[in-house]
């Protein structure tokens, strides 16, 4: 039973900081590519932060420089390390695992960037 389950979110001022943790269940995350998404609305999901097997990764343009994303394969949990955040920020933060049998994602956690 594949299972991600996200925690760290909550409400913070803008400029400040909170590390995201997603940590998984079920199955060892070492050889699949992890993602972390944001959903504001029913538009849907947009990727927020990507990393593969071997660390490389991708952000989203408006993140670049503010978040980092890393993985712990020993702890079986990926982070979003959320610096100087912003109003704009403000959204559920999903994780994914992109495994070859299917996309699995966690059930979110709330982010809320407000002062």
């Amino acid at each position: 039973q594949v299972q991600l389950v996200e925690s760290g979110g909550g409400l913070v001022q803008p400029g400040g900081s909170l590390r995201l943790s997603c940590s998984a269940s079920g199955f060892s995350i070492s050889p699949y590519p992890m993602s972390w998404f944001r959903q504001t609305s029913w538009l849907g999901r947009d990727l927020v932060a990507h990393i593969t097997p071997s660390d490389s990764t991708y952000y989203e343009d408006s993140v670049k420089g503010r978040f980092t994303i890393s993985r712990d394969n020993a702890k079986n949990t990926v982070y979003l390390q959320m610096n100087n955040l912003k109003p704009e920020d403000t959204a559920e933060y999903v994780c994914r695992v992109s495994r070859l049998d299917d996309d699995y994602w966690g059930q979110g956690t709330q982010v809320t960037v407000s002062s």
